[in-house]
């Protein structure tokens, strides 16, 4: 290697150290971080893997805050997924809406794919969490044999003014057997 070569190298690596250091020193450079958790995070449950024609499925719909600021403000949408829809001797509808609370579930509204923000409730606080449960009810003459699935969006708001979006979240399928 030539004395002007390794001049050159030497000289590009001073430069980026001196880059480097001043970055450093206004706080600009990057830092090696834990990954930060979502601010909100919205988590699905059902009390049954399967159903029958005629029965019903509870499917519960959790949104943590996991940010230091209150939640403010929650929309969020509900849809079947592309598969649902592909069955149309699947038939089923969202008959119920509760909200868990301290003194026990209490009615909501918005059931179906329709704003089910207002559902969770007044403001969330940092670190805690609501339920909403949708009664999922496959009607009586519903096919058999298919898959009911669904997927959501939501939009949160947090009283630092900051706000996240998040989804496609889908929820686990449930599977309507026939009766023997």
């Amino acid at each position: 290697m030539s004395r002007a070569m390794r001049s050159t190298r030497t000289r590009r690596l001073g430069l980026a150290t001196i880059i480097a250091l001043a970055l450093a020193l206004f706080g600009l450079a990057p830092s090696a971080s834990a990954a930060d958790p979502a601010p909100a995070e919205l988590t699905f449950a059902t009390d049954a893997a399967t159903t029958q024609p005629g029965g019903t499925v509870n499917l519960s719909m959790t949104i943590k805050n996991n940010k230091t600021y209150d939640i403010w403000f929650v929309h969020q949408t509900i849809d079947p997924t592309w598969l649902t829809t592909q069955r149309p001797d699947l038939k089923y509808s969202f008959t119920g809406c509760s909200l868990a609370s301290e003194a026990g579930a209490v009615p909501c509204t918005g059931t179906g794919p329709a704003n089910l923000g207002t559902n969770y409730g007044a403001t969330i606080p940092p670190g805690q969490s609501r339920t909403v449960t949708l009664t999922l009810q496959v009607a009586a003459d519903s096919g058999c044999n298919g898959n009911i699935g669904f997927y959501s969006y939501y939009y949160a708001e947090f009283s630092d003014s900051a706000s996240v979006n998040g989804g496609p979240v889908y929820t686990p399928e449930t599977r309507v057997l026939c009766a023997a």
